[in-house]
C-alpha cells in the first residue's frame, strides 16, 4: 500500500461537482485495484463558496490548499454571480489560489486523439496527430498588474486601466519550465509576445533569448502573439511547446483547445517552483468552464477532469505508469465509440457523464487484468 497522498478537492460550480464525481470513481478504483491510497479533503470555492460565506475562497480553504500535495478544481462561475463585487466573483477564488500558492506555470496540453481527429472544426489532416503544450505564466501580467481601475474623468466620461507588469524573475522562471518541457518532448520552443508594440514583450524576448543560450539542444523561435493565433489554425503541428504571458496564454490556449474538437477533452496543470525539499505546489483542473446550461443534467464530459487527475499522478506524485494507464483507458473508451454531447459524431453512442466515468473504469479493469 502506497503512503497516503494529500489532495484537496474543490468541485466548484455548475458541472464541477459532476465531473469531479467521476474522478472520485477513478480514485476509488486506484485504491481497490492499484493499492494506492489518497487522503482526500473537500471544500468550497467560487460561487458555491460565495453563497455559503460571502467569499469566493475562505481563509480556511486557502490554508488547506497550502498544506496538501495537490489541489483538484472542478470549475467556477455562472451568470447568477455576474453582479457581485469583482473581488467576490467566483473567478477571484481561482486567481487567489494561483497567486497565494505561487502557481506561476500553467501547463495546457492540446492533443488530438485518433478517435477525435474528425471532431475538430479544422481539416483532419491539419490536426491529426497534434500534440502541443502551452505554458502560460499565471500569476502576473495584466490580470494582476496595478493600477487596475475604472475612474470618472472631469467631463463625466470614464477611463479604464489594466496594467501589464512583468519582472525579470517572473519571466525567467516560467521560460525555464518551458525549456525543460521542450527538452523532454520534441526539442522546439516558441516564445510568444508582442515585442513590436509592448515593452513587456521586449523584456520577455530578451530574457527568453538569454536563457536559450543555456539550452543549445532546444530550437528557440520568437513569434508575435497575433501571428501565433493565426498559425495555430493554419498549421498547428509546427508547434511543440509554446511559452507566453498570462493574457496571451489565456487566449491562445483556448484557441488550441478547440483544435481538438472540444474544451471538454483538455486537462491542465498549474505548478509552483520547487521548495527546499524539491516539492512543488500544484493545482489541476479541466480547461472548460462551469457550463451552467447543462449543470445537474448528467450531460457533462468528465474526460478533461479525469485527464487532469492523470496529470496529477504524473507531475505531483511521480506515478507515470498509472497516469499512462488512465490516458490509455480514455483513448480506448473513445475508440469504442462512446461520446458525450460535446464530442458527439455520427455513428457514435451518446452517453451521460456518469456512464462515461463508468466506461473509463471498465477499461481500467481490462488494462489492469
Amino acid at each position: 500500500m502506497s503512503a497516503n497522498k494529500k489532495m484537496l478537492f474543490l468541485p466548484g460550480d455548475g458541472i464541477g461537482p459532476e465531473v469531479m464525481g467521476q474522478v472520485r470513481r477513478i480514485i476509488d478504483w486506484m485504491d481497490q485495484r492499484r493499492h494506492v491510497s489518497f487522503d482526500l479533503d473537500e471544500d468550497l470555492v467560487g460561487g458555491a463558496a460565495y453563497d455559503s460565506h460571502g467569499s469566493a475562497l475562505s481563509d480556511a480553504t486557502l490554508d488547506k490548499a497550502m498544506n496538501v500535495d495537490a489541489v483538484m478544481l472542478g470549475a467556477v462561475g455562472g451568470p447568477q454571480w455576474d453582479n457581485v463585487p469583482r473581488h467576490c466573483r467566483p473567478e477571484a477564488g481561482l486567481l487567489t489560489l494561483r497567486k497565494e500558492l505561487d502557481l506561476f506555470a500553467n501547463l495546457r496540453p492540446a492533443t488530438v486523439l485518433p478517435a477525435l481527429a474528425e471532431a475538430s472544426s479544422l481539416k483532419t489532416e491539419l490536426v491529426s496527430g497534434l500534440d502541443l503544450m502551452i505554458v502560460r505564466e499565471s500569476t502576473s501580467g495584466t490580470y494582476f498588474g496595478q493600477p487596475k481601475e475604472i475612474t470618472t474623468l472631469a467631463d463625466g466620461a470614464k477611463r479604464a486601466v489594466d496594467t501589464q507588469v512583468y519582472t525579470t524573475a517572473e519571466i525567467d522562471r516560467v521560460v525555464r519550465v518551458a525549456f525543460d518541457l521542450a527538452g523532454k518532448r520534441g526539442g522546439k520552443l516558441h516564445s510568444v509576445e508582442k515585442a513590436n508594440v509592448m515593452e513587456s514583450g521586449v523584456l520577455w524576448r530578451e530574457i527568453a533569448t538569454e536563457i536559450g543560450k543555456e539550452f543549445p539542444d532546444i530550437t528557440l523561435e520568437h513569434m508575435y502573439a497575433d501571428n501565433c493565433a493565426m498559425q495555430l489554425v493554419r498549421a498547428p503541428k509546427q508547434f511543440d511547446v509554446i511559452v507566453t504571458d498570462n493574457l496571451f496564454g489565456d487566449i491562445l490556449s483556448d484557441c488550441a483547445a478547440m483544435l481538438t474538437g472540444s474544451l471538454g477533452m483538455l486537462p491542465s496543470a498549474t505548478l509552483s517552483g520547487p521548495d527546499e525539499s524539491g516539492r512543488r505546489r500544484a493545482m489541476y483542473e479541466p480547461v472548460h468552464g462551469s457550463a451552467p446550461d447543462i449543470a445537474g443534467q448528467d450531460k457533462a464530459n468528465p474526460l478533461a477532469t479525469i485527464l487532469s487527475y492523470a496529470m496529477t499522478l504524473r507531475y505531483s506524485f511521480d506515478m507515470g505508469e498509472d497516469a499512462d494507464m488512465i490516458e490509455h483507458a480514455v483513448q480506448n473508451v473513445l475508440a469504442n465509440g462512446l461520446r458525450t454531447g460535446d464530442i458527439m459524431q455520427d455513428g457514435m453512442t451518446l452517453v451521460s457523464c456518469t456512464a462515461m466515468g463508468e466506461a473509463v473504469t471498465a477499461e481500467l479493469d481490462k488494462l489492469a487484468a
